[in-house]
């Protein structure tokens, strides 16, 4: 049998320091993730919606256009699907950061 460190055995060690370097990387991945941003858009454009890799939204543009005093709810529902799919994307682009990192396992709770 191999020596190891502490008693393990090579190839466990490698596995141990395999383990140990993905670990680093998707922390870093993790600290990355907040220069991640996308944008959704609805009403042909006439509402976009910016959002961050720690899905928060940062910025939200309305052309007057689409603002209606008469039907608030409209707006509301622009703004909602904006926002959706602009999370959406940095979802998106987050489990592709990701999938570099762990050469696309599937790990929950990273993200």
């Amino acid at each position: 049998m191999a020596k190891g460190f502490g008693g393990m055995p090579g190839n466990l060690q490698d596995i141990m320091k395999q383990a140990q370097k993905m670990q680093k990387e998707i922390l870093k991945a993790q600290e990355e993730a907040a220069n991640i941003t996308a944008q959704g858009s609805s009403g042909g454009g006439m509402v976009k919606v910016t959002a961050n890799g720690k899905n928060q939204l940062v910025s939200v543009e309305v052309e007057k256009e689409v603002i209606n005093p008469e039907d608030p709810e409209m707006l509301q529902d622009l703004i909602i699907a904006a926002a959706n799919e602009a999370l959406q994307k940095v979802g998106e682009g987050l489990k592709a950061e990701m999938a570099k990192v762990t050469g696309g396992m599937n790990l929950p709770g990273l993200f």
